[in-house]
């Protein structure tokens, strides 16, 4: 079948075919789709499903004909396509095939599998056997679901156990049978589940569904909030019928071909799980004062034992107590009432689990049925050898760590994981990371996580010893082999004392190992088939594409490479005769009708075109297009074609149905045209008449309409004159009266405007004055320009106002502070580079901590205290210009030179000898103290010291000399200054320089009377 339909570049079928490819093409591809309900896209003959989470109306049984025996690019996209595909390859062809359906949960992968089954056992043969297999196929189904399917927060009938379905045909292409396996059933989910999620759909069907008779034979009550693995709440599921779902169920075991004794047999067994959730342990203690528990509600035993056939006496000691056998001795150890819980949950997880591995293997002997295997797999070798490698992996490390003897935990297990693979770049823990100084505080320390292909995953390695070893005492298998109820019984062959094993049962890990392997080995002999299904939302409503959701999925499922992959090669093939068909008229050679082979058509076709030949392969029967754009081009030129033909079409149809409908016409035109001359005559005559009329009647209207206008011109004109006339007369009088007007009212009114405007300025001043921070300089400007003056004299009064209210509210510690900064911006500011750096630190006195620190008690009592200010300064040698650590103490009195390792005075000056200070006008800490020469200190000549705190150092100098001898202290800023010493005297000069040759400044010696002093 073809599809006349063009091809729409923004919403193709197959995704080969986009152009340009990218993600966001690719998304958008996909969105739009979706949004005109094609929830189905090709990437070549992998098919992607977008769950639509409504009923669409693309699954009837015309559909099923449509898709039957078709060409798999010739229609739509559809699931059925690659269904048809699969079948015909398998009836035709003879080659085994396989169908993998992906996605995560809430993608529609069990729909997917349903809608499979049901396609092919709509179009594969006809037959009572025929029939009976396909009717068992398609029943098995709701078996399979009510077991082992339930409600999850992002899905409401989540698989919760792996699925693989192989079906067998003949030759003829008719099933068969099948076989089915199932593979690690979530048993947890039995006795535990989240809130907001279920158990397995059969507990509250049957609940639901089943009649009042049954439910008293079963010893249940309808409210599911009486039950404990049902977490003692109601739980009605939107959309989902429990009742309507059970009756279904039992007509499917029915139509499979269990019977009745067996039907019944299996709600039994399900009832007992469900009460075994029920039962009670309490806390006792035995006479040698060890504890121990016991049933609490004997009820619930009894008519557990009732239903299975077993003495209470039995059923109780296998929950309460277990038998150790060690040389060939057996001895009984009581549980405690945590580990009889354990026992009971264990029971109850292992009784459900045999009656779904029971249920498989009886359809099996029904149907030959179904396999059951997870499509748990990664795509990365990496990955896989990190997980499943049988010597250094963790499940075999798992495994290896559930056998050691010894004390045995999730923490030595972890701590094994993080010793292995703390190098793995898979892998990382608490511990890797913090080896690798990252921190995370989204990883916990019990955890470890795994990057898999589709990111980063978290496993929580509490209860991975417990899960993996998956232990049941065997006391309670020989409990459960005595009941006598016969399924039951045969649920439990190990409880059989003539077969007990004191083989380990196998563990978690290893079993999943062991299910992977042979479903790969499986996969690998088939001819494989994909379906990648989509969840587009995670509120499952219908047209809702949420683009995070989505874009996430198709990363993880690799749908970018795998279109880059396929389009590698050819993106597009097609089969001779239908593209000849397709395409005919784009050339006169093979337009309306090529007589020759369908392949000689399309080469001739295709030569005639502009397109280059190597977009272009012929094949043995289809011609191969590499690009999409050349297919597209094809199409366009199509399109045009089909244009052109159909207007020849429609102007040769017009031109004939003109010819007809023209002598038709003539023919009637000669009657017609008689009595029509003499109508119009008339009807002529009668307009002249009215005519003429009309005229007349014009014409002495516009004579009075004349007349009126030159009445009204006139009496305008005469109140014209009036109105000049009295403006006239009334401006001679005011020019009379003027010479009368007083000399002094234009300097009054002059004076009134400014008294106005000046008023009105003051009084929006008053209005817009600035805020009362002293640092904000906005001031409203002058509105005229007479008043710029006044409002700069203004602004500056009320900067003073706002200043002194500013003083006035300080408190006397941060006055004398702003005192110390005004003295500092007084000496420096503008002079010196340093002084913008000192701004923000403040003046702090004591530098070294004299108080606190003991060493210097001596120098604290030698201030007296008087002390001003304490710091550390280099001295520098005026020999060769190095520097030696001092400190400096200035006192109301004094300033005391002194060594820093003995604690010493070396040097005392008094403050009236200090002749001045000389400091560079860069942003250094060099300075010279002068000394006089009348002095004692004089005697060794000036002093080049080196401070940090320069600004500060000397700002507090001259206050201290100024208050201390009531003169100002002399203050050089200048980059060259005389420096005179004992004996002599030298010329020091400062340099900057922009090499950073070290934190202070550097003094060199340049000859007997030149020092240089480089400072950055």
């Amino acid at each position: 079948m073809e599809v006349e339909t063009a091809i729409d570049t923004s919403r193709v079928g197959d995704l080969v075919l986009l152009d340009p490819l990218t993600e966001d093409t690719l998304m958008q591809n996909l969105e739009k789709r979706f949004q005109h309900k094609e929830i189905y896209t090709y990437i070549g003959n992998v098919v992607i499903s977008v769950n639509p989470y409504e009923q669409l109306p693309i699954y009837t049984e015309e559909i099923v004909q449509e898709y039957k025996n078709c060409n798999f690019f010739a229609v739509k996209p559809h699931i059925y396509a690659i269904a048809d595909d699969a079948y015909r390859s398998l009836r035709d062809q003879d080659k085994d095939q396989c169908i993998l359906i992906t996605g995560e949960s809430g993608a529609g992968k069990t729909e997917a599998s349903k809608l499979m089954m049901s396609y092919v056992a709509a179009v594969c043969g006809k037959g009572e056997q025929v029939n009976r297999v396909k009717e068992q196929l398609l029943q098995s189904n709701p078996v399979l679901e009510a077991f082992g399917n339930a409600k999850t927060i992002r899905n409401d009938n989540s698989s919760r156990f792996g699925k693989y379905m192989d079906i067998e045909f003949d030759f003829k292409g008719d099933p068969l049978g099948g076989v089915i396996s199932n593979y690690l059933l979530e048993k947890s989910r039995v006795v535990h589940h989240v809130k907001g999620e279920r158990n397995f759909h059969i507990f509250y069907q049957l609940l639901s569904g089943g009649s009042d008779e049954l439910l008293r034979q079963l010893k249940l009550q309808r409210d599911c909030r009486l039950y404990g693995y049902l977490n003692r709440e109601a739980s009605s599921l939107h959309g989902m019928d429990d009742a309507a779902n059970f009756r279904a169920v039992q007509d499917a075991m029915r139509a499979i071909g269990f019977s009745p004794s067996e039907i019944t047999a299996v709600l039994e067994v399900v009832s007992v799980v469900l009460k075994l959730g029920n039962i009670k342990l309490g806390q006792q203690f035995q006479a040698s004062g060890a504890e121990a528990c016991g049933i609490e509600d004997d009820k619930v035993v009894r008519e557990i034992c009732q239903l299975i056939q077993l003495s209470e006496t039995a059923l109780e000691q296998a929950l309460c107590s277990r038998t150790v056998e060690a040389h060939q001795e057996k001895v009984v150890t009581t549980l405690t009432v945590s580990q009889g819980y354990y026992v009971r949950d264990a029971l109850a997880k292992n009784v459900y689990n045999r009656l779904f591995n029971w249920l498989v293997n009886r359809i099996n002997e029904s149907i030959k049925g179904i396999a059951w295997t997870p499509v748990d797999f990664f795509d990365n070798s990496i990955i896989c050898n990190l997980i499943e490698d049988g010597k250094g992996g963790i499940l075999a490390m798992l495994d290896e760590e559930c056998l050691r003897p010894g004390e045995v935990n999730e923490a030595t297990f972890l701590n094994k994981l993080n010793q292995v693979y703390k190098g793995h770049q898979r892998y990382e823990s608490r511990v890797t990371q913090n080896d690798k100084r990252i921190m995370d505080n989204s990883l916990h320390a019990n955890c470890f996580r795994i990057h898999h292909y589709a990111g980063k995953v978290t496993y929580n390695v509490v209860g991975f010893i417990e899960k993996n070893n998956d232990l049941l005492f065997r006391d309670l298998s020989q409990a459960m082999w005595k009941a006598k109820h016969v399924l039951l019984h045969s649920l439990f062959p190990e409880g059989d004392p003539q077969k007990a094993s004191l083989k380990r049962p196998p563990t978690a890990g290893s079993q999943f190992k062991a299910s992977v392997a042979t479903l790969m080995k499986n996969l690998y002999s088939k001819n494989p088939n994909y379906i990648r299904c989509i969840k587009p939302n995670d509120t499952k409503k219908a047209a809702v594409f949420t683009d995070d959701l989505v874009r996430t999925q198709v990363r993880y499922l690799g749908l970018l490479e795998n279109v880059r992959v396929r389009r590698a090669g050819y993106a597009y093939r097609q089969l001779y005769d239908p593209c000849l068909e397709r395409y005919k008229m784009l050339s006169k050679e093979t337009w309306p009708k090529w007589k020759g082979s369908a392949r000689d058509g399309v080469q001739a076709l295709l030569s005639s075109l502009p397109i280059d030949s190597k977009e272009l392969a012929y094949g043995h029967t289809k011609i191969f297009i590499r690009t999409p754009r050349t297919l597209f081009y094809l199409e366009e030129r199509r399109q045009q074609r089909i244009q052109e033909l159909v207007a020849l079409i429609q102007a040769t149809f017009r031109a004939w149905k003109c010819r007809k409908n023209f002598l038709h016409m003539r023919k009637s035109q000669i009657v017609i045209s008689a009595w029509y001359r003499g109508h119009a005559q008339k009807k002529k005559y009668g307009k002249m008449k009215m005519s003429a009329l009309l005229i007349q009647a014009y014409v002495r209207g516009w004579k009075s309409r004349k007349l009126l206008r030159q009445l009204k011109q006139q009496k305008s004109r005469n109140h014209a004159a009036t109105i000049i006339t009295a403006y006239w007369r009334g401006y001679q009088t005011r020019k009379e009266y003027k010479k009368y007007f007083r000399s002094g009212a234009s300097q009054r009114i002059t004076k009134f405007i400014y008294t106005s405007l000046v008023q009105k300025f003051l009084l929006g001043l008053k209005n817009n004055l600035p805020s009362m921070t002293a640092t904000d300089h906005a001031w409203p400007p002058a509105p005229y320009k007479f008043l710029t003056g006044p409002n700069e004299e203004l602004k500056k009064i009320f900067h003073h106002w706002r200043c002194k209210k500013y003083r006035d509210q300080l408190p006397p510690q941060r006055k004398v502070a702003l005192q110390d900064k005004l003295c500092a911006s007084e000496l420096f500011r503008g002079k010196k580079s340093l002084y913008p750096k000192s701004l923000p630190q403040p003046f702090r006195g004591d530098h070294l901590g004299l108080k606190e620190n003991p060493k210097y008690r001596k120098l604290q009592a030698t201030a007296d205290g008087k002390m001003v200010m304490a710091d550390s300064v280099r001295k520098v040698n005026r020999g060769d210009g190095k520097a030696s650590p001092r400190i400096f103490l200035l006192t109301k009195s004094h300033i005391i030179l002194a060594d820093p390792k003995a604690a010493q005075p070396k040097t005392v000056i008094t403050l009236s000898d200090i002749n001045g200070v000389s400091v560079s006008r860069y942003a250094d800490g060099f300075f010279v103290l002068h000394i006089r020469e009348t002095s004692t200190a004089g005697t060794k000549g000036d002093f080049l010291l080196i401070s940090d705190h320069l600004i500060e150092l000397v700002t507090r100098l001259h206050q201290t000399v100024l208050e201390a001898t009531k003169q100002k202290l002399k203050l050089q800023v200048a980059d060259e200054f005389l420096v005179k010493f004992k004996q002599s005297s030298i010329t020091v000069k400062v340099v900057e320089t922009a090499e950073k040759q070290g934190a202070a400044p550097i003094c060199r010696k340049k000859g007997s009377h030149r020092m240089e002093v480089l400072v950055h």
